[in-house]
Parts: C-alpha cells; structure tokens; sequence
C-alpha cells in the first residue's frame, strides 16, 4: 500500500453493516485517537534519529477519522457521556461531528445532556426563576467570592427516559436524540445517598465514618488528591487502629490486583487511592466513599471523576457517599441533581413492582499468588519424578483434546493428535506409544514348497 495510507485491521474482515458497543465511551474514545497520536509521536522521534526507518509510521493504528468512517453504528454506553457521545446520537447523522477541543490531549467538555434533562450555563443575574435540583440535605454556605460564576439550570430535553413507554421514542425525525437511560438494576440498588460535610475536621470524620462501617462489616473508599496524601493519610489510620491499605499508579498491575481481592476478602477494611478507583472495579462489599477536598475543581474532582467515583458504592445496599467541601462546585451540583434523579425513578420503579433492594452478590476471586504457588509447587514435583512441567501440561491438553475428537467421531483429527503426542514424547525423551498390533503367528514350513536340489 502507499506511504500514508489506512492500514488494515480487524475491521476490514467484519461486514460493512457491522455494529460497535463502546463501553464507557467517555475514556474510550479518547483513547481511539490517544493510540494514533502516541504512537505517531513516538515513532517520529525514531525516524528523525535515525533509529527506526521511515516506513516505520506505515506500521499504525487507525487514526480517529479513520475509525469513525469503518464504523457506521455505534453504540456509546456510559455512565458520564461526553459532549462528543451525546452530539452524534441523534437520528440520520450519517457521518460524525468532530470533537470541539481545541488540540488533541485537551480534555472533552463535560455532557450537556444530564439524567434527562439539559444544562444551560447562564448569568447569575437573577436566581429566582432558577429552578436548582432538591435534595433533602444540609449544604455548606456558598463562597460569596464566586457569585458571578454561572448557576446551572435546568430544562426538559428530549432525551427517553426511564419511565417512558418503547413506542414513544422517536427514531424517525431528523435531528431526534437517539439517548435512552438505563438506571434500573436487576437487584433494585439505588444510587448511593450524597452527604457533604464541611472540610474542618475531615480526618477525623472520615475515622469515625470508616469505625462505624467497620463495625459493620462493610469497606471504604478514601479518594485524595495526591499519591504522597494518599500514602500519608494510610499511615495515620493505620496508626489509629484501622486496617488499610492505599492504591495508586506507582503499585505494580499485579500487586493492584491483589490489593482490590484484599479489600473483598477482608484482609483491611479500608483503601486510600486517587484515580484508580473508578471505571471498571466491581467491589460489592464498598458501602461507603469518602471523597476529600471534594470542592477542589479540577481533572480528580470534575463532574466525570465524582459520578465514577461515586458509582463504587452503588453496589451496596447501604451505599453512601461523602464530600468534604466548603462550597459547592458545578460538578458536585451536577452530581448531587444526578444522583437525587435516579434515585426518585429507581424508588418508584421498586415501590410499583414491589421490589427491596438487595446487595450484589460475587465469589472473591482466587488469589494469584495462590495460583502461581500452587503451579510451582505441581512444577517442582513433575521435576523431582525426572520429568518436564510444560511438557506433561502439552501432553496433558492433548490428551483430553485426542479424546473429545474421538468421542466427536473426528477420527483423522484424533490420529493427527495422537502423531503430535508421539512426537513431543519422542523429543523429550519420554517412551513412545507404540500402536496396538494385532499379534501374527508364523508356524514352521506353513506355506513353503520344498525346493529340490
């Protein structure tokens, strides 16, 4: 192919009317194109240098446009779409609109379309006809420094809500928002309840938060907003009596692991991170977030980090989430209005189907040092006994593989497995399965003519 053309993919092997699941496509999507960029980037440095040669960066993954344009039906599933999600959901977009950041690495602009309705930034000229979400909770006093900051407001959008029948959801009209919520769970679990709690004394809150839910069996999730706080803030809990153990980007993936199948058997109570505890961790037993300088805006504390952060209490029954603030931020109103939404449909959902709410359910998954001690242990034993561990593990997969054929009555593939068998026993050394023979009897002159001399 020429110098800069698309390169060939998967994709080119799945039909033109194919169809994509992009889960949480809020971190997906960027990373679509992040792949492109990193890898450019990299590759042009070597090329520059003369390390790597130019056809080099031939050897790519599709960029961003070029994804988009293989892709013809997409799904986005999401917790916390972006602004980019939202804009292309809508019915007849037979290409794509681009993303509005400004270079690429900027961060994507926040969803303008939240739990069903619209947001609007406007002027904080007049707030009586601002319609602000109702929580039945104590709010901090708002900073008056801040009061030309814009309020958001909200107003109904065409979006499908959860209670709205199937027929009413318009896929026809040019331009209709093809958005559809899906907030009820199998298990009646409600989004967890939000509480703020000013910043004074935030420790010593979150100490005596962690004792209670100690005493109850359940786990915490402590967010901070740097590793050295995370680190620091373990040791003093430690230093009190709790059992904790703290996460973040400088632990090694395996060890990760291990700590997040820690926190779900119990071995600590309490986990401390930053930025890794969102998307994708699945822990039932966490009863509680507590996030620390919850007012403090920025990336850790956007309207995305807190609603994912929040979600890892929405397993629990008795889920719970804290912020530490001193003044609201948008991204704890939009939090807040988010959460107090769900929960209202999700509590009449229950309530007209009779539902109670239940905790998830999971086995802990088996430790991975346990695994890997116990395949040492089987390796060191088939060695003792004078034979190879990889090898008896082959023979033992092709085995059971000889066997299922034979039962299947794929007989050629059977005696191609079996030839394969004979050869790894061969080249290790180990004795050959000689064929069953049937057993011949010669007796002595059978057959024979006497010759005459």
């Amino acid at each position: 192919r020429l110098p800069g053309s698309k390169p060939y993919t998967i994709i080119d092997f799945f039909p033109k009317d194919l169809l994509v699941v992009v889960d949480e496509s809020h971190a997906t999507i960027p990373q679509i194109g992040g792949m492109y960029e990193g890898d450019k980037s990299r590759k042009t440095v070597l090329v520059e240098y003369g390390f790597r040669l130019p056809s080099a960066l031939d050897n790519r993954p599709l960029n961003f446009d070029e994804f988009m344009k293989m892709t013809n039906q997409i799904i986005y599933v999401s917790a916390t779409p972006a602004e980019f999600e939202i804009q292309n959901s809508v019915v007849g977009n037979k290409g794509y609109v681009p993303h509005k950041r400004a270079r690429i690495g900027e961060a994507e602009l926040v969803p303008f379309e939240i739990a069903g309705r619209a947001r609007q930034a406007v002027a904080p000229t007049s707030t009586e006809n601002v319609q602000r979400p109702t929580l039945n909770i104590q709010r901090p006093t708002r900073d008056r420094a801040n009061a030309n900051t814009p309020i958001l407001q909200y107003s109904s959008a065409a979006v499908s809500r959860t209670d709205q029948p199937p027929e009413k959801f318009d896929v026809h009209t040019p331009g209709a928002p093809l958005v559809v919520e899906q907030i009820i769970r199998p298990t009646g679990l409600l989004d967890p309840r939000i509480t703020l709690k000013p910043l004074k004394n935030q420790i010593d809150e979150t100490i005596e938060l962690c004792r209670q839910r100690v005493e109850k069996q359940e786990r915490v999730l402590v967010t901070t907003l740097t590793k050295r706080t995370a680190e620091d803030l373990a040791d003093y809990l430690r230093d009190v009596g709790l059992k904790v153990r703290y996460l973040h980007s400088d632990i090694d993936t395996i060890e990760r692991v291990e700590i997040l199948r820690g926190l779900r058997a119990a071995d600590f109570d309490i986990l401390v991170g930053i930025n890794l505890l969102r998307e994708g961790l699945d822990l039932p037993e966490v009863s509680l977030v507590c996030i620390l300088d919850a007012d403090k805006e920025g990336f850790l504390r956007s309207q995305t980090s807190l609603i994912q952060t929040a979600g890892r209490a929405a397993r629990h029954v008795n889920g719970e989430v804290v912020l530490f603030a001193d003044q609201v931020t948008h991204s704890m109103e939009a939090l807040m209005s988010i959460s107090e939404y769900r929960r209202v449909k999700q509590m009449e959902y229950n309530e007209a189907h009779g539902i109670t709410p239940q905790t998830v359910r999971r086995a802990v998954q088996e430790s991975l040092h346990t695994i890997l001690r116990g395949r040492e242990i089987e390796s060191s034993v088939i060695r003792e006994a004078g034979g190879d561990f990889n090898v008896t593990e082959l023979l033992r997969e092709l085995e059971d593989e000889m066997q299922r054929a034979s039962a299947n009555l794929e007989f050629e593939r059977a005696a191609l497995l079996r030839d394969q068998i004979m050869e790894v026993k061969s080249g290790a050394g180990i004795t050959k399965i000689e064929p069953k023979r049937r057993p011949v009897k010669y007796t002595r002159n059978a057959g024979r003519r006497r010759s005459r001399v």
